[in-house]
């Protein structure tokens, strides 16, 4: 349970819908300056980019951080 009802939370969120949202709301290019990886960098795509987060617990980590953070400044 999310202790803080000001602080988003993850659950029940899907990675596709996260990877999704970030596209839609920041852009690949930010994404990918935010975190340098190729899925973002490189003919970005949802279906690429769960490939590689899927694989990748760093990468995924930092993405549902960015999620987050973005999910901060859009309630603010």
């Amino acid at each position: 349970m999310n202790k803080h009802p000001d602080t988003p939370s993850l659950e029940g969120i899907t990675l596709e819908a996260i990877v999704t949202q970030l596209s839609e709301t920041i852009g690949w290019d930010a994404m990918g300056q935010a975190i340098p990886v190729r899925c973002f960098t490189h003919d970005p795509s949802v279906k690429s980019s769960l490939k590689f987060l899927r694989r990748t617990p760093w990468a995924r980590k930092r993405v549902e951080q960015l999620y987050l953070q973005q999910a901060r400044v859009a309630s603010d």
